[in-house]
């Protein structure tokens, strides 16, 4: 069984692609199943006062919902349809991501860290943010915020659980001490990680985990899932061969799957 799990499309700013063009494309790769996963609008800063096209504008989500579940109908047969989002973690908003999650038929929700404050450590217009900052400070803020979400229970798994690397700012000291914290609070909790094949093509040239993560996740009982984190149509399940043999390389047998949030765990 092949599954991407972490997609977006046109309606979050940053993507191309309608959410039918990604469907289509799966049944040309032969997924069995595809995981639609576009960006919880943004909670904690205005949009109109931010850095444009960072996520799909509140009035969107119920359309997105409802297109996503039109085309799990129409494609019933061809495709397994997953409906997913990615659920921003913002300290100090947890009523209000709890009220989206709540509100909506989700299969799965992801749970990630991209703000601290009002810094998108991913976003690659606001790498200027690193400058003059102490790296292990940084690191030690996303990796808290990280066990804070895995703690909300309001996810199904963390997303990119050490995106922070992603633009190749590395702290001089060890921080395997803030990765394997983050991983036992996910064990603790009863969550599952992604292995995001996404950051190969990223500064860092490494996916989300890297392979030591990876092993330590394993080490833990920790399910995982994969996804291409893609944002547009042709790079639907880019790199996730080679994440199915990191996968098989830490001794992993089993994908993690979810359905109206119940796990099912598939052999690959």
């Amino acid at each position: 069984m092949r599954i991407d799990y972490h997609t977006h499309h046109e309606r979050c700013g940053h993507a191309v692609g309608k959410l039918e063009e990604y469907v289509q494309q799966g049944i040309r790769k032969g997924l069995s199943q595809l995981g639609l996963s576009d960006h919880m609008p943004l909670l904690h800063v205005k949009p109109e006062e931010y850095y444009p096209e960072m996520a799909m504008p509140m009035e969107e989500l119920p359309r997105y919902v409802e297109e996503v579940l039109q085309l799990r109908e129409k494609y019933r047969g061809q495709i397994d349809i997953r409906l997913g989002l990615e659920g921003d973690y913002i300290e100090g908003y947890e009523e209000q991501i709890s009220a989206i999650i709540e509100a909506y038929p989700w299969d799965y929700v992801i749970g990630s860290v991209h703000f601290l404050g009002t810094w998108d450590i991913t976003d690659y217009r606001q790498t200027a943010g690193w400058e003059g900052k102490n790296r292990l400070e940084v690191y030690e803020r996303y990796y808290d915020a990280v066990v804070k979400a895995a703690k909300s229970g309001f996810y199904d798994y963390i997303g990119h659980i050490d995106v922070i690397k992603r633009f190749g700012y590395i702290p001089e000291e060890d921080v395997t001490h803030l990765e394997d914290a983050a991983l036992e609070t996910v064990s603790a909790a009863g969550m599952a990680i992604e292995l995001n094949a996404s950051g190969l093509r990223m500064p860092c040239a490494e996916m989300f985990p890297g392979p030591r993560m990876l092993q330590k996740a394993r080490e833990l009982g920790i399910p995982v899932t994969i996804g291409s984190d893609c944002h547009q149509p042709e790079r639907l399940e880019q790199y996730l061969p080679e994440a199915r043999e990191a996968l098989r390389n830490a001794g992993f047998t089993e994908l993690l799957t979810l359905q109206r949030r119940k796990r099912v765990m598939i052999p690959f």
